[in-house]
C-alpha cells in the first residue's frame, strides 16, 4: 500500500469522538490549512475530503473570516474555490519590503484587447474575433493568450470547418479575483462609474465599427486592470 494511500484511510474526517464544539474547530483548522497551502483556488470536492459528511463548508468558511476579520489577509471566493488574499490595505507595505515583484506587463494592447473581448463574448471564434475588430487576428495572439493560461479552446462552433470556439479559464477567473464570470464588471455600471465613456459604452450595442469596438475593450481592459503595451492592433493582421 503506498504512502498517500496510508495517509487517506489515517485520516479522520468525520471525528465522532469528539465533542460537537472541538470537532468543528478541528475541520475549521483543517480548512484553513488546506487553502493556505496552495498557491491556486481550492475547490469545494477538495475541502469536502477533509471534513465530515455533515459539515456545512459555507458555514466553516464565515467562521473563518470571522476570526480573520482584523487581520491582513483574508479568504476570497476565487475561480469557483476559495484562496488567502493580502488585503489591499496593506499592498503598499508589502511592495516596500521587495518582497514580492511588481505584475509583469505580460499582455500586449492588442492581447489584452482580444481578451477582453473572449471574456465578454465567449464563445467566440477566431473569425469572429476578426469581425469584431475589422481585421483578422493572428493565431499567435490566440497562441500567447492560451499560453498565458487565460483562454482555451472551448466547444467547436456550427460553422463551416467547425472551428473551436475561445473562452477564459478558471486561472484568468483567479489573475483577476473573479468567482466567475458573473463578476465581470457590468458595462452599464462601468459608465456610470465614469471608468467607461459614454461613446464606447454606445458601441457596445453596434458592434460593427472596428474604432469603435476596439474602443470599448481598451476601456474595459483598464477598467479592469489589464497592463498592456502600446502597440497598435493593426499589426496583428496575419
Amino acid at each position: 500500500m503506498s504512502r498517500r494511500a496510508r495517509a487517506d484511510i489515517a485520516l479522520d474526517v468525520e471525528l465522532d469522538d469528539l465533542p460537537p464544539a472541538m470537532r468543528w474547530r478541528e475541520w475549521m483548522g483543517r480548512v484553513e490549512a488546506v487553502i493556505f497551502a496552495s498557491a491556486q483556488p481550492v475547490l469545494r470536492e477538495s475541502l469536502a475530503r477533509v471534513v465530515g459528511k455533515a459539515c456545512n463548508l459555507d458555514l466553516i468558511i464565515e467562521d473563518i473570516r470571522d476570526e480573520l476579520r482584523n487581520r491582513p489577509y483574508e479568504i476570497v471566493a476565487v475561480a469557483g474555490g476559495w484562496s488567502f488574499r493580502t488585503r489591499l490595505g496593506h499592498a503598499a507595505a508589502i511592495r516596500a519590503a521587495g518582497i514580492v515583484r511588481e505584475p509583469a506587463a505580460d499582455l500586449s494592447r492588442r492581447e489584452a484587447l482580444v481578451l477582453m473581448t473572449v471574456a465578454y463574448f465567449q464563445p467566440v471564434t477566431r473569425g469572429e474575433l476578426g469581425q469584431f475588430f475589422g481585421m483578422e487576428v493572428s493565431r499567435d495572439t490566440i497562441a500567447a493568450l492560451r499560453q498565458a493560461g487565460f483562454i482555451a479552446a472551448g466547444p467547436r462552433s456550427p460553422q463551416p470547418g467547425a472551428p473551436y470556439a475561445y473562452v477564459t479559464t478558471p486561472a484568468f477567473l483567479s489573475h483577476f479575483g473573479f468567482e466567475s464570470l458573473r463578476d465581470l464588471p457590468d458595462m452599464e455600471k462601468l459608465e456610470e462609474a465614469g471608468l467607461l465613456g459614454r461613446t464606447s459604452a454606445a458601441a457596445s450595442g453596434a458592434p460593427g465599427g472596428r474604432g469603435e469596438n476596439a474602443g470599448l475593450l481598451a476601456d474595459l481592459a483598464g477598467a479592469l486592470g489589464v497592463i498592456a503595451g502600446e502597440d497598435d492592433l493593426e499589426e496583428d493582421a496575419a
